[in-house]
């Protein structure tokens, strides 16, 4: 029996139908089993489609689709495509993301800050600023009430900014080991034939 065919031949009432004279509504088991043919046949022309046009039928699927239904393919996709990225301070207890942000230099927490409204808030925590500041002896003198945040972090930029960071000076007798040394690796590869690059 070809899947577009009626049968022949049918015991009992007369079929009814809809939109053909051969979709049967009131006869499960020839429902099905059109179905499935149907179904097998449409998995037959999906596999020769190009991607573009799997992509236009997907779309046209979807918007013919119900909110039910759409939402029962947002979680077949979520079962089966793993996640690209995944924000772990969502998933994990506040109390790990911060002892995973407290591994991170004051740069790096700057950066963080940045990404997100969310990682803003832990980042800025007086909980990981505390340490920082605490770790170089500097202390505030006074006591934060519990609606300040971010008390810490503040008094760790003022305090770097008091810093006087000056470059280190090469002595004269180092530098004389180093420009003696120099000279005699330049005379070595000499004598082996090969240049010296600056």
């Amino acid at each position: 029996m070809m899947a577009f065919a009626p049968p022949k031949t049918m015991d009992g009432p007369k079929l009814q139908t809809k939109m053909s004279t051969w979709t049967p509504l009131n006869h499960q088991l020839m429902n099905d089993k059109v179905f499935e043919e149907r179904r097998a046949l449409l998995g037959k022309w999906f596999d020769k489609w190009t991607d573009g046009q799997r992509r236009r039928i997907l779309i046209d699927l979807l918007e013919r689709c119900s909110l039910a239904q759409q939402k029962f393919c947002s979680k077949q996709l979520q079962d089966r495509v793993p996640v690209v990225a995944l924000d772990f301070t969502t998933k994990l207890p506040r109390v790990l993301s911060l002892y995973i942000f407290s591994f991170l230099d004051p740069r790096s927490l700057c950066r963080c800050a940045q990404v997100s409204w969310h990682w803003k808030y832990l980042t800025e925590l007086d909980q990981l600023w505390m340490l920082k500041c605490l770790r170089f002896g500097w202390y505030i003198n006074f006591s934060p009430t519990p609606f300040e945040q971010g008390i810490w972090k503040k008094h760790y930029i003022e305090m770097v900014k008091e810093l006087h960071v000056t470059r280190p000076k090469v002595s004269l007798s180092l530098w004389e080991t180093w420009s003696g040394s120099r000279e005699y690796l330049s005379i070595s590869v000499a004598s082996f034939g090969l240049p010296l690059t600056a």
